[in-house]
Protein backbone atom coordinates (compact mmCIF):
# COMPACT_ATOMS: atom_id res chain seq x y z
CA UNK A 1 0.00 0.00 0.00
CA UNK A 2 1.09 3.57 -0.62
CA UNK A 3 0.41 6.35 1.88
CA UNK A 4 -3.00 7.33 0.48
CA UNK A 5 -4.13 3.69 0.44
CA UNK A 6 -2.89 3.27 4.00
CA UNK A 7 -4.96 6.21 5.21
CA UNK A 8 -7.96 4.97 3.25
CA UNK A 9 -7.59 1.63 5.01
CA UNK A 10 -7.52 3.31 8.41
CA UNK A 11 -10.51 5.54 7.74
CA UNK A 12 -12.75 3.08 5.89
CA UNK A 13 -12.03 -0.19 7.66
CA UNK A 14 -11.81 0.94 11.26
CA UNK A 15 -14.32 2.93 13.33
CA UNK A 16 -13.30 6.46 14.16
CA UNK A 17 -15.04 8.53 16.82
CA UNK A 18 -14.37 11.83 15.08
CA UNK A 19 -16.42 10.65 12.09
CA UNK A 20 -19.03 8.32 13.51
CA UNK A 21 -19.47 9.31 17.13
CA UNK A 22 -20.84 7.01 19.83
CA UNK A 23 -20.62 3.78 17.83
CA UNK A 24 -16.82 4.03 17.76
CA UNK A 25 -16.40 4.55 21.52
CA UNK A 26 -14.93 1.58 23.38
CA UNK A 27 -15.91 0.74 26.96
CA UNK A 28 -12.57 -0.74 27.97
CA UNK A 29 -8.87 -0.61 27.06
CA UNK A 30 -8.40 -4.32 26.53
CA UNK A 31 -7.78 -4.04 22.78
CA UNK A 32 -4.94 -1.55 23.02
CA UNK A 33 -3.39 -3.61 25.81
CA UNK A 34 -3.41 -6.69 23.55
CA UNK A 35 -1.96 -4.75 20.63
CA UNK A 36 0.77 -3.21 22.77
CA UNK A 37 1.64 -6.62 24.16
CA UNK A 38 2.16 -7.89 20.60
CA UNK A 39 4.51 -4.96 20.00
CA UNK A 40 6.50 -5.68 23.16
CA UNK A 41 4.79 -2.98 25.23
CA UNK A 42 6.71 -0.03 23.79
CA UNK A 43 4.85 2.43 26.05
CA UNK A 44 6.81 1.07 29.00
CA UNK A 45 10.13 1.87 27.35
CA UNK A 46 10.04 5.69 27.32
CA UNK A 47 9.19 8.38 29.85
CA UNK A 48 5.85 10.13 29.40
CA UNK A 49 3.53 12.88 30.62
CA UNK A 50 -0.23 12.31 30.35
CA UNK A 51 -2.62 15.21 29.67
CA UNK A 52 -6.42 15.14 29.98
CA UNK A 53 -9.13 17.78 30.33
CA UNK A 54 -12.13 19.28 28.58
CA UNK A 55 -10.32 22.26 27.06
CA UNK A 56 -6.69 23.24 26.68
CA UNK A 57 -5.09 19.81 26.74
CA UNK A 58 -3.75 20.19 23.20
CA UNK A 59 -2.28 23.62 23.89
CA UNK A 60 -0.77 22.49 27.20
CA UNK A 61 0.76 19.44 25.52
CA UNK A 62 2.35 21.61 22.84
CA UNK A 63 3.63 24.19 25.35
CA UNK A 64 5.30 21.54 27.49
CA UNK A 65 6.80 19.88 24.42
CA UNK A 66 8.19 23.23 23.22
CA UNK A 67 9.82 23.96 26.59
CA UNK A 68 11.39 20.50 26.79
CA UNK A 69 12.69 20.89 23.22
CA UNK A 70 14.32 24.18 24.22
CA UNK A 71 15.96 22.30 27.10
CA UNK A 72 17.59 19.98 24.56
CA UNK A 73 15.41 16.90 24.97
CA UNK A 74 14.10 14.68 22.19
CA UNK A 75 10.35 15.03 22.69
CA UNK A 76 7.56 12.89 21.29
CA UNK A 77 4.13 14.50 21.03
CA UNK A 78 0.88 12.61 20.54
CA UNK A 79 -2.30 14.68 20.08
CA UNK A 80 -5.66 14.41 18.33
CA UNK A 81 -7.52 15.12 16.15
CA UNK A 82 -5.37 16.40 13.30
CA UNK A 83 -6.29 19.45 11.24
CA UNK A 84 -4.64 18.96 7.84
CA UNK A 85 -2.50 15.83 7.88
CA UNK A 86 -2.99 12.59 9.79
CA UNK A 87 0.70 12.69 10.71
CA UNK A 88 0.17 15.81 12.87
CA UNK A 89 -0.96 13.39 15.58
CA UNK A 90 2.55 11.95 15.97
CA UNK A 91 5.55 14.26 16.09
CA UNK A 92 9.08 14.32 17.45
CA UNK A 93 10.55 17.77 18.09
CA UNK A 94 7.89 19.25 15.84
CA UNK A 95 8.61 16.93 12.91
CA UNK A 96 5.76 14.77 11.62
CA UNK A 97 6.15 11.02 11.56
CA UNK A 98 7.21 10.03 8.03
CA UNK A 99 4.77 8.53 5.55
CA UNK A 100 7.02 5.49 5.31
CA UNK A 101 6.77 4.89 9.07
CA UNK A 102 2.98 4.98 8.84
CA UNK A 103 2.87 2.68 5.81
CA UNK A 104 5.30 0.15 7.28
CA UNK A 105 3.58 -0.02 10.67
CA UNK A 106 0.12 -0.55 9.19
CA UNK A 107 1.39 -3.11 6.67
CA UNK A 108 3.33 -5.06 9.28
CA UNK A 109 0.56 -5.17 11.88
CA UNK A 110 -2.82 -4.92 10.17
CA UNK A 111 -3.55 -8.66 10.00
CA UNK A 112 -2.88 -9.22 13.70
CA UNK A 113 -4.64 -6.01 14.69
CA UNK A 114 -7.70 -6.85 12.58
CA UNK A 115 -8.08 -10.00 14.67
CA UNK A 116 -8.08 -7.85 17.80
CA UNK A 117 -10.56 -5.48 16.08
CA UNK A 118 -8.64 -2.34 16.85
CA UNK A 119 -10.40 0.98 16.35
CA UNK A 120 -8.85 3.81 14.36
CA UNK A 121 -7.79 5.57 17.54
CA UNK A 122 -6.29 2.42 19.08
CA UNK A 123 -4.35 1.74 15.88
CA UNK A 124 -3.00 5.29 15.96
CA UNK A 125 -2.02 5.11 19.64
CA UNK A 126 -0.17 1.83 19.02
CA UNK A 127 1.66 3.44 16.08
CA UNK A 128 2.67 6.44 18.20
CA UNK A 129 3.96 4.39 21.11
CA UNK A 130 5.93 2.06 18.82
CA UNK A 131 7.41 5.03 16.94
CA UNK A 132 8.43 6.89 20.09
CA UNK A 133 10.15 3.78 21.46
CA UNK A 134 12.02 3.01 18.23
CA UNK A 135 13.05 6.66 17.90
CA UNK A 136 14.43 6.63 21.45
CA UNK A 137 12.67 9.80 22.61
CA UNK A 138 13.72 11.19 25.99
CA UNK A 139 10.08 11.80 26.86
CA UNK A 140 6.67 11.84 25.15
CA UNK A 141 3.74 14.14 25.88
CA UNK A 142 0.57 12.10 25.45
CA UNK A 143 -2.82 13.80 25.10
CA UNK A 144 -5.93 11.73 25.80
CA UNK A 145 -8.41 11.39 22.98
CA UNK A 146 -11.66 11.22 24.92
CA UNK A 147 -12.16 11.10 28.67
CA UNK A 148 -9.29 9.45 30.49
CA UNK A 149 -10.20 6.31 32.43
CA UNK A 150 -11.13 4.31 29.33
CA UNK A 151 -9.00 6.21 26.83
CA UNK A 152 -6.59 4.10 24.78
CA UNK A 153 -3.66 6.23 25.93
CA UNK A 154 -4.31 5.24 29.55
CA UNK A 155 -2.00 2.23 29.45
CA UNK A 156 1.04 4.45 29.99
CA UNK A 157 2.78 4.94 33.32
CA UNK A 158 3.68 8.64 33.21
CA UNK A 159 6.05 10.58 35.43
CA UNK A 160 3.35 13.25 35.71
CA UNK A 161 -0.38 13.53 35.00
CA UNK A 162 -2.14 16.78 34.08
CA UNK A 163 -5.86 17.60 34.10
CA UNK A 164 -6.44 21.02 32.58
CA UNK A 165 -10.08 21.73 33.46
CA UNK A 166 -13.50 20.10 33.42
CA UNK A 167 -16.57 21.23 31.48
CA UNK A 168 -19.69 19.64 30.05
CA UNK A 169 -18.62 18.00 26.79
CA UNK A 170 -19.19 14.52 25.34
CA UNK A 171 -21.90 14.07 27.97
CA UNK A 172 -23.42 11.19 25.99
CA UNK A 173 -20.24 9.22 26.67
CA UNK A 174 -18.64 10.62 29.81
CA UNK A 175 -21.68 11.46 31.93
CA UNK A 176 -24.20 14.25 32.18
CA UNK A 177 -22.79 15.94 35.28
CA UNK A 178 -19.49 17.70 35.82
CA UNK A 179 -18.74 15.28 38.69
CA UNK A 180 -19.10 12.23 36.42
CA UNK A 181 -16.91 13.80 33.76
CA UNK A 182 -14.30 14.70 36.37
CA UNK A 183 -14.29 11.07 37.52
CA UNK A 184 -13.59 9.89 33.96
CA UNK A 185 -10.79 12.42 33.45
CA UNK A 186 -9.33 11.54 36.85
CA UNK A 187 -8.82 8.02 35.54
CA UNK A 188 -5.37 9.12 34.33
CA UNK A 189 -4.19 9.68 37.92
CA UNK A 190 -1.64 6.95 38.65
CA UNK A 191 -0.31 5.38 41.80
CA UNK A 192 2.37 7.51 43.50
CA UNK A 193 2.45 9.88 40.53
CA UNK A 194 1.95 13.65 40.96
CA UNK A 195 -1.00 15.24 39.15
CA UNK A 196 -1.36 18.88 38.11
CA UNK A 197 -4.86 20.35 38.27
CA UNK A 198 -4.97 23.31 35.89
CA UNK A 199 -8.15 24.98 37.12
CA UNK A 200 -9.42 24.78 40.68
CA UNK A 201 -13.16 24.08 40.48
CA UNK A 202 -14.76 23.83 43.90
CA UNK A 203 -17.61 21.59 42.80
CA UNK A 204 -15.26 18.82 41.65
CA UNK A 205 -12.11 19.36 43.69
CA UNK A 206 -13.16 16.51 45.99
CA UNK A 207 -13.19 14.08 43.05
CA UNK A 208 -9.50 14.66 42.34
CA UNK A 209 -8.54 14.72 46.01
CA UNK A 210 -10.30 11.43 46.79
CA UNK A 211 -8.85 9.56 43.82
CA UNK A 212 -5.38 11.00 44.44
CA UNK A 213 -5.56 9.94 48.08
CA UNK A 214 -6.59 6.40 47.10
CA UNK A 215 -3.63 6.15 44.73
CA UNK A 216 -1.03 7.93 46.82
CA UNK A 217 -0.73 10.68 44.23
CA UNK A 218 0.24 14.23 45.12
CA UNK A 219 -2.21 16.87 43.85
CA UNK A 220 -0.69 20.19 42.74
CA UNK A 221 -2.89 23.11 41.74
CA UNK A 222 -1.70 25.45 39.02
CA UNK A 223 0.05 28.68 40.00
CA UNK A 224 0.14 32.01 38.15
CA UNK A 225 3.16 33.07 36.10
CA UNK A 226 4.06 35.96 33.85
CA UNK A 227 5.58 34.71 30.61
CA UNK A 228 5.22 36.03 27.06
CA UNK A 229 3.45 33.58 24.77
CA UNK A 230 3.23 33.33 20.97
CA UNK A 231 -0.28 31.86 21.19
CA UNK A 232 -2.58 34.89 21.25
CA UNK A 233 -5.87 33.53 22.57
CA UNK A 234 -6.68 35.09 25.94
CA UNK A 235 -7.62 31.64 27.22
CA UNK A 236 -4.00 30.55 26.73
CA UNK A 237 -3.03 32.34 29.96
CA UNK A 238 -4.59 29.52 31.99
CA UNK A 239 -2.94 26.91 29.77
CA UNK A 240 0.39 28.67 30.18
CA UNK A 241 0.06 28.62 33.98
CA UNK A 242 -0.76 24.90 33.88
CA UNK A 243 2.21 24.18 31.64
CA UNK A 244 4.74 26.10 33.75
CA UNK A 245 3.41 24.50 36.94
CA UNK A 246 3.93 21.12 35.29
CA UNK A 247 7.46 22.04 34.18
CA UNK A 248 8.36 23.13 37.71
CA UNK A 249 7.20 19.74 38.97
CA UNK A 250 9.18 17.94 36.25
CA UNK A 251 12.31 19.82 37.36
CA UNK A 252 11.82 18.41 40.86
CA UNK A 253 12.07 14.94 39.29
CA UNK A 254 15.58 15.71 38.06
CA UNK A 255 15.00 17.06 34.56
CA UNK A 256 17.33 19.91 33.57
CA UNK A 257 15.16 22.85 32.50
CA UNK A 258 16.18 26.47 32.98
CA UNK A 259 13.96 29.54 33.26
CA UNK A 260 15.40 30.61 29.91
CA UNK A 261 14.22 27.31 28.41
CA UNK A 262 10.73 28.04 29.74
CA UNK A 263 10.79 31.58 28.37
CA UNK A 264 11.99 30.54 24.90
CA UNK A 265 9.71 27.52 24.82
CA UNK A 266 6.60 29.61 25.44
CA UNK A 267 7.66 32.25 22.90
CA UNK A 268 8.17 29.59 20.22
CA UNK A 269 5.35 27.07 20.65
CA UNK A 270 4.18 27.43 17.05
CA UNK A 271 7.70 27.34 15.61
CA UNK A 272 8.80 24.36 17.72
CA UNK A 273 5.66 22.22 17.53
CA UNK A 274 3.72 23.50 14.47
CA UNK A 275 0.54 23.98 16.51
CA UNK A 276 -2.35 25.46 14.50
CA UNK A 277 -6.00 26.41 14.89
CA UNK A 278 -5.80 28.27 18.21
CA UNK A 279 -6.84 31.90 17.71
CA UNK A 280 -5.01 31.73 14.41
CA UNK A 281 -4.95 34.90 12.33
CA UNK A 282 -5.33 34.03 8.64
CA UNK A 283 -5.60 37.56 7.25
CA UNK A 284 -5.25 41.16 8.46
CA UNK A 285 -7.63 43.19 6.23
CA UNK A 286 -10.27 42.04 6.66
CA UNK A 287 -9.19 40.40 9.89
CA UNK A 288 -9.85 36.64 9.61
CA UNK A 289 -9.47 34.46 12.70
CA UNK A 290 -10.17 30.77 13.22
CA UNK A 291 -10.31 28.78 16.44
CA UNK A 292 -11.09 25.14 17.19
CA UNK A 293 -13.20 25.90 20.30
CA UNK A 294 -16.26 23.66 20.08
CA UNK A 295 -17.90 23.47 23.50
CA UNK A 296 -19.46 25.93 25.94
CA UNK A 297 -16.33 26.75 27.96
CA UNK A 298 -14.08 27.05 24.93
CA UNK A 299 -16.46 29.07 22.77
CA UNK A 300 -17.33 31.40 25.66
CA UNK A 301 -13.68 32.47 25.95
CA UNK A 302 -13.34 32.94 22.20
CA UNK A 303 -16.51 35.03 21.85
CA UNK A 304 -15.42 37.23 24.76
CA UNK A 305 -12.16 37.96 22.96
CA UNK A 306 -13.94 38.63 19.66
CA UNK A 307 -16.13 41.24 21.33
CA UNK A 308 -13.03 43.07 22.57
CA UNK A 309 -11.84 43.70 19.00
CA UNK A 310 -12.59 46.97 17.23
CA UNK A 311 -14.29 45.99 13.97
CA UNK A 312 -17.00 47.52 11.77
CA UNK A 313 -19.04 44.38 11.08
CA UNK A 314 -18.76 40.81 12.31
CA UNK A 315 -19.07 37.84 9.94
CA UNK A 316 -19.18 34.33 11.42
CA UNK A 317 -18.60 31.17 9.40
CA UNK A 318 -20.14 28.54 11.65
CA UNK A 319 -20.60 24.79 11.55
CA UNK A 320 -20.99 22.07 14.15
CA UNK A 321 -21.29 18.33 14.66
CA UNK A 322 -24.62 16.70 15.41
CA UNK A 323 -23.80 15.28 18.85
CA UNK A 324 -23.07 18.65 20.45
CA UNK A 325 -25.56 20.65 22.51
CA UNK A 326 -26.12 23.10 19.67
CA UNK A 327 -28.65 25.20 21.61
CA UNK A 328 -26.02 25.81 24.29
CA UNK A 329 -23.45 26.90 21.69
CA UNK A 330 -25.86 29.17 19.82
CA UNK A 331 -26.81 30.93 23.06
CA UNK A 332 -23.21 32.16 23.23
CA UNK A 333 -23.13 33.74 19.78
CA UNK A 334 -23.66 37.48 19.22
CA UNK A 335 -26.93 38.37 17.49
CA UNK A 336 -25.56 41.37 15.56
CA UNK A 337 -23.39 39.36 13.17
CA UNK A 338 -23.82 38.04 9.64
CA UNK A 339 -23.78 34.23 9.70
CA UNK A 340 -22.64 31.74 7.08
CA UNK A 341 -23.80 28.27 8.08
CA UNK A 342 -21.83 25.28 6.79
CA UNK A 343 -21.48 21.56 7.43
CA UNK A 344 -18.06 20.04 8.11
CA UNK A 345 -17.39 17.28 5.60
CA UNK A 346 -17.76 14.32 7.96
CA UNK A 347 -20.75 12.04 8.70
CA UNK A 348 -21.18 13.69 12.12
CA UNK A 349 -21.54 17.13 10.55
CA UNK A 350 -24.77 18.94 11.47
CA UNK A 351 -27.04 19.57 8.47
CA UNK A 352 -27.00 23.26 7.52
CA UNK A 353 -30.78 23.52 7.15
CA UNK A 354 -31.25 22.12 10.65
CA UNK A 355 -28.59 24.50 11.98
CA UNK A 356 -30.22 27.47 10.26
CA UNK A 357 -33.65 26.54 11.61
CA UNK A 358 -32.45 26.25 15.21
CA UNK A 359 -30.44 29.48 14.86
CA UNK A 360 -33.41 31.42 13.51
CA UNK A 361 -35.40 30.63 16.67
CA UNK A 362 -32.61 32.32 18.63
CA UNK A 363 -32.62 35.39 16.35
CA UNK A 364 -29.34 34.36 14.73
CA UNK A 365 -29.78 34.96 11.02
CA UNK A 366 -27.64 33.60 8.23
CA UNK A 367 -27.46 31.78 4.90
CA UNK A 368 -26.57 28.14 4.29
CA UNK A 369 -23.71 26.93 2.12
CA UNK A 370 -22.86 23.56 0.64
CA UNK A 371 -19.30 23.62 1.97
CA UNK A 372 -17.04 25.38 4.44
CA UNK A 373 -15.03 26.72 1.52
CA UNK A 374 -18.09 28.29 -0.12
CA UNK A 375 -19.18 29.85 3.18
CA UNK A 376 -15.79 31.46 3.72
CA UNK A 377 -15.57 32.72 0.14
CA UNK A 378 -18.94 34.42 0.50
CA UNK A 379 -17.89 35.97 3.82
CA UNK A 380 -14.72 37.32 2.19
CA UNK A 381 -16.75 38.75 -0.68
CA UNK A 382 -19.12 40.51 1.72
CA UNK A 383 -16.52 41.79 4.18
CA UNK A 384 -14.91 45.21 4.06
CA UNK A 385 -11.32 45.93 5.14
CA UNK A 386 -12.40 46.95 8.65
CA UNK A 387 -14.61 43.90 9.24
CA UNK A 388 -13.87 40.72 11.20
CA UNK A 389 -14.49 37.21 9.91
CA UNK A 390 -14.48 34.45 12.51
CA UNK A 391 -14.43 30.77 11.54
CA UNK A 392 -15.37 28.16 14.13
CA UNK A 393 -17.91 26.00 15.91
CA UNK A 394 -16.06 22.76 15.21
CA UNK A 395 -12.50 21.50 14.90
CA UNK A 396 -13.52 20.07 11.53
CA UNK A 397 -14.67 23.44 10.18
CA UNK A 398 -11.26 24.91 11.03
CA UNK A 399 -9.58 21.85 9.56
CA UNK A 400 -11.19 22.45 6.17
CA UNK A 401 -10.17 26.12 6.18
CA UNK A 402 -6.55 25.32 6.98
Amino acid sequence: MNYEQTLEYLYSRLPIYQNKGVTAYKVDIGNISKASNQLGNPHNKFKSIHVAGTNGKGSVSHMIASILQEAGYKVGLYTSPHLKDFRERIKINGNLISKKEVIDFISNNKIEFEQIKLSFFEFTVALAFDYFHKSKVDIAIIETGLGGRLDSTNIIKPILSIITNIGLDHTNLLGETIEKIAFEKAGIIKINTPVIIGRKQKEIDHVFKNISKERGATTIHSNSFDFALDLKGNYQKENCNTSVTAIREIKKLGWKISDQNIKEGLKNVIKNTKLEGRWQVLNKKPLIICDTAHNKDGLTAVIQQILQINYKKLHIVFGAVNDKNIDELLDLLPKNAKYYFCKPNIPRGLNTNALQKISYKKRIIGDTFSSVKDALEKAKKNANFNDLIFIGGSTFVVSEVL
